[in-house]
């Protein structure tokens, strides 16, 4: 066959399948069942879409607060690093307010996989500034308790304000225990940063605070084990490495701490490596 001949049967073949679209029936059934298919997956790939985005801005200002925090340790007055730091998570929960609305009549596991990125680093935030300010870890409740919404009333081009049903005014977003645990874990290594920066600027206290506060979480999530989710495992193995950071800073501290000048601390601790049995790494 040349290639007339093959463009002549491409022809043909386009042709048919134009008579065969003009032949079927627009009202079928079956046409009218896939179109419906087809704008279900449409709506849900978009609000996915639109999810992954909100959880990308979340994670963004997430770390940018938790930046902020960490300059706790150099300033004179932790207050106003404080305030700021709420300032910038107040901002972050209008964003999971955007999930909520969102996730509103769906079923939230579906989307599930599009915004654990984004909730999980707020979690890693909230629990950082929760440390900071107690000295202590945040619970769930907690967390889920300021995540409360409150739709604002819609209002007509005439100016008249449309009250909505007061049950339909509230949006509530609960965060996964799954989410929750992994952002915990995450925590661990805030803490080590700052215990080292800590010791860089002469407090020599918290590392110790830190080093008791790390092993309760670590024998929490020993307690654990294979029950929870596949992800906490394998976080487990950082949690194990910032654990035994922070533990050879206090040991440093407590045998060689009047040998080393505190302006040189924490060159020392960074420095060190941590001898960890890499087969412990998961359990």
């Amino acid at each position: 066959m040349n290639k007339r001949d093959r463009e002549g049967s491409s022809r043909k073949n386009a042709d048919a399948v134009k008579d065969c679209e003009m032949s079927s029936a627009p009202s079928s059934s079956v046409i009218c069942a896939f179109k419906v298919f087809q704008q279900e997956l449409d709506t849900k790939h978009d609000k996915y879409e639109r999810l992954v985005k909100i959880s990308r801005d979340i994670t963004i200002e997430s770390k940018r607060t938790i930046f902020l925090l960490h300059r706790v340790t150099s300033v004179p007055d932790a207050e106003d690093v404080l305030s700021e730091a709420e300032i910038k998570l107040d901002g972050v929960r209008q964003k999971i307010g955007q999930i909520a609305e969102e996730l509103r009549g769906e079923d939230i596991y579906q989307f599930h996989r599009a915004f654990t990125p984004g909730i999980q680093e707020y979690v890693e935030a909230v629990s950082f500034m929760h440390y900071i300010s107690h000295r202590s870890l945040i619970s769930l409740e907690e967390i889920n308790s300021r995540l409360v919404f409150t739709r604002k009333e819609k209002v007509d081009p005439k100016g008249s304000a449309e009250a909505l049903p007061p049950g339909a005014q509230v949006l509530t977003f609960q965060v996964t225990p799954s989410d929750y645990l992994l952002g915990v874990a995450d925590l661990t290594g805030e803490l080590m940063r700052l215990c080292i920066s800590s010791v860089g600027n002469g407090d020599i206290d918290t590392p110790f605070q830190l080093s008791q506060f790390l092993r309760q979480i670590h024998e929490g999530f020993s307690c654990i084990g294979n029950t929870g989710p596949y992800e906490v495992s394998k976080k487990l193995h950082t949690l194990r490495q910032s654990l035994g950071k922070v533990e050879d800073a206090c040991y440093t501290l407590r045998v060689r701490g009047s040998e080393i000048p505190k302006h040189m601390l924490a060159d020392v601790f960074s420095s060190r490596t941590t001898l960890i049995d890499p087969e412990e790494g998961v359990v």
